[in-house]
């Protein structure tokens, strides 16, 4: 048995002890590997499969899929891997987005050898048996019942769908409650098979054993699930989606929710997408000088001195063929034409002027830290690796965030903003209360 190898590149200072090891298994699957002195250790399955895969009369399989996968499979009975890992004292769960569905288990070091096989094992050949995914269907529907509950996932859906106009990332992740009621167990079976594939997944293992050792115990998981005896297959390339054209101009939509006190306003943009990376790490910083912390402008102009808002912030988020950039507030809805217009009037003074050395100081001390300081347990930093080995296919990209953040100027950040987030084109959602 032979698999392939390659080395990750440190990222410096910030590292402690070797980088993560990377190799590809004769089955196709990636495995990465890391020794952390933590007393645990996560294994975090990746498949770069998620709701933007599902044939639009499926919309749903996949998050009904994530939770089918727990509930036996052809070596295990309903329930047993349930117990089995719960009598050990570890803990599983799963999550499902557009662009992928990862499946995550944290041990002791002395029970990963036993239990690791066991994951490998549910998530590749699920049995989906007629019986329990009927009962598991009630469960999944009742979850949507309970998202269109949510005033705050009501309001991200309309958002996802003001945003992109084609792009499947416009769709529920759960799916909507007539196509759910509507699936049958021989679709998911067919959907499992298409898409739940060693080449399209990594295993992602880090903690307290050496690397070899982390690195063989998946491996032997991996082979009784997968076979290890054949060469690594080319990989099939995943469907690819075309990014939507940025907006021409400002187009805003008001809708009423009766359940909210307060209006909400966002204004988005959209950005280039996780497979872009050299031109998403300048979004990440002008978020966070918009709208991140108590010191950032918008926070501090709107919420702190004018009291405009109750609530205010700035997100870049990265899906993998594009990205929203989006302002988002909470206010009472005769304040949202002044808010709107002194959010503009903040975005116009960055294109106009670059950002001080001493205000990216900050920026840069902050979201650099701030990655840093959450990825130091093993489960936070698998699903790191787990997450930018899936979107993009390479670690270097996390590997280095840090220094990629402390490498920005003013002028590559006031060139991205007059790029990517113009004044006069973008949209805009009010959620306004009843009269």
């Amino acid at each position: 048995m032979t698999s392939t190898v390659f080395s990750a590149p440190s990222t410096g200072a910030e590292r402690r002890g070797p980088a993560p090891q990377v190799r590809v298994l004769p089955c196709g699957l990636t495995v990465v590997a890391e020794s952390m002195p933590v007393e645990a250790v996560n294994l975090n399955i990746w498949f770069r499969v998620g709701s933007a895969l599902e044939p639009e009369p499926l919309n749903g399989v996949a998050h009904f899929l994530e939770h089918m996968v727990f509930k036996g499979s052809e070596a295990l009975a309903l329930g047993e891997f349930e117990r089995r890992t719960e009598a050990c004292g570890a803990k599983i769960n799963a999550a499902t987005s557009q662009d992928y569905t990862h499946f995550y288990l944290t041990a002791s070091p002395q029970q990963f050898a036993d239990l690791a096989p066991l994951q490998l094992e549910v998530v590749a050949r699920p049995a989906i048996a007629a019986s329990a995914f009927e009962r598991e269907k009630q469960v999944v529907l009742e979850e949507i019942r309970r998202s269109g509950d949510n005033a705050q996932r009501r309001i991200f859906q309309r958002s996802m769908e003001l945003a992109f106009e084609e792009l499947p990332y416009r769709r529920s992740v759960l799916g909507p409650t007539a196509t759910v009621a509507a699936m049958e167990p021989e679709q998911m079976r067919e959907f499992h098979g298409a898409y739940y594939r060693p080449e399209w997944a990594t295993a992602v293992v880090v903690g307290n054993l050496p690397t070899e050792v982390l690195f063989e115990q998946v491996r032997r998981g991996a082979e009784q699930v997968w076979g290890g005896d054949r060469p690594v297959p080319p990989v099939p390339p995943l469907p690819h989606f075309e990014p939507e054209p940025p907006f021409t101009a400002i187009e805003r939509r008001t809708i009423v929710d009766p359940t909210v006190q307060q209006a909400r306003l966002a204004l988005m943009w959209r950005v280039p997408g996780a497979i872009d990376q050299g031109q998403t790490h300048p979004l990440d910083a002008i978020a966070a000088i918009l709208g991140q912390g108590r010191l950032s402008r918008l926070v501090r102009d709107l919420r702190e001195e004018r009291r405009l808002v109750s609530r205010i912030s700035a997100t870049h988020s990265s899906y993998r063929y594009q990205g929203i950039f989006s302002i988002g507030a909470q206010l009472p809805i005769a304040q949202v034409e002044t808010v709107e217009a002194a959010i503009v009037e903040h975005l116009e003074r960055l294109h106009g002027e670059p950002v001080t050395a001493l205000e990216l100081e900050r920026i840069v001390r902050r979201v650099a830290s701030g990655f840093i300081f959450s990825n130091e347990t093993p489960s936070s930093r698998a699903g790191l690796y787990g997450f930018y080995q899936t979107m993009v296919g390479r670690l270097d990209v996390a590997l280095d965030y840090p220094n990629l953040i402390r490498r920005l100027d003013p002028e590559q950040l006031q060139g991205a903003v007059r790029r990517f987030l113009p004044t006069d084109a973008y949209r805009m959602l009010v959620v306004r209360p009843a009269a």
